[in-house]
């Protein structure tokens, strides 16, 4: 068998047309645009170690500062809570003293028991008072439902609408915080006939 050889295809030669080429047009060297370098970032050296040490020295005197002055804010917190919750213990018995004086003075009971009974009860208040506890004294005064917890509303021909005719039960407070508030019976005004 004989093999055939393929040739390959030739490609034709372009052949010189009568349309001119279209000529290129002559380079024009660009001109030079400078080069900016970008700016040098200013010099950051290290701090000197007694640098290093004055500030963290700053930082720690400021921290232990804060702290100094959390400590005794929180400090103040415990005192005025624990002082708080035994007044609360105490003004019960406060209510009771004050129950048995009345009663004894109604009930004609010896002069000296009721006297002995009024200096306990003087000293109790006493010793409340310089913890900086101060009753509240609702008798007779417009009432202030901040400081007062009427019970109920009765007419009075005597005592203005909207005003404390009784206090059932006295009212403290330590501070500006309210401990405790008056229980009051409050004046509808008078009667309608």
């Amino acid at each position: 068998m004989t093999k055939h050889t393929h040739s390959k295809p030739q490609k034709p030669e372009p052949q010189e047309s009568s349309v001119p080429a279209p000529e290129e047009p002559p380079s024009v060297p660009e001109p030079e645009t400078p080069v900016t370098p970008f700016p040098e970032e200013p010099d950051v050296s290290e701090p000197s170690p007694e640098e290093a040490l004055q500030s963290r020295l700053l930082r720690l005197q400021a921290d232990f500062e804060n702290y100094r002055k959390r400590m005794a804010r929180e400090k103040k917190d415990w005192i005025a809570f624990a002082s708080e919750k035994l007044v609360m213990d105490l003004l019960p018995v406060l209510d009771h003293f004050e129950l048995g004086l009345a009663d004894s003075a109604h009930n004609g009971a010896p002069e000296a028991f009721t006297e002995g009974f009024r200096l306990i009860y003087s000293q109790l208040q006493a010793a409340i008072e310089k913890a900086g506890v101060q009753p509240i004294d609702a008798e007779g005064a417009e009432f202030d439902p901040n400081l007062h917890e009427a019970i109920t509303h009765a007419p009075s021909p005597d005592v203005p609408e909207n005003h404390v005719m009784a206090q059932t039960r006295r009212g403290y407070r330590m501070g500006d915080r309210l401990l405790r508030p008056a229980q009051v019976v409050v004046s509808s005004g008078p009667a309608a006939e």
